[in-house]
């Protein structure tokens, strides 16, 4: 079998030796919740600005189209 300089050659790569996830996990759970908790549920975007893009690209297209049309036809 050949040798795979690649391959991991130590300890399990899925552990983390160093221990920062844990240590990074137990600072954002910190206090019920840490950062996240303390900021709230994230604004909701709102609901018509989709909207508007595609209403404005539809109109955008009607308008490409109308002008080529007239070109013809002119």
């Amino acid at each position: 079998m050949a040798h795979n300089p690649h391959g991991s050659q130590g300890p399990d790569p899925a552990q983390d030796p160093a221990g920062s996830t844990q240590m990074f996990r137990a600072f954002v759970d910190e206090e019920g919740g840490g950062a996240r908790a303390q900021r709230g549920p994230a604004p909701q975007a709102a609901s018509s600005g989709p909207r508007v893009g595609v209403v404005v690209g539809v109109v955008a297209v009607i308008a490409v189209i109308a002008a080529a049309i007239w070109l013809a036809v002119v």
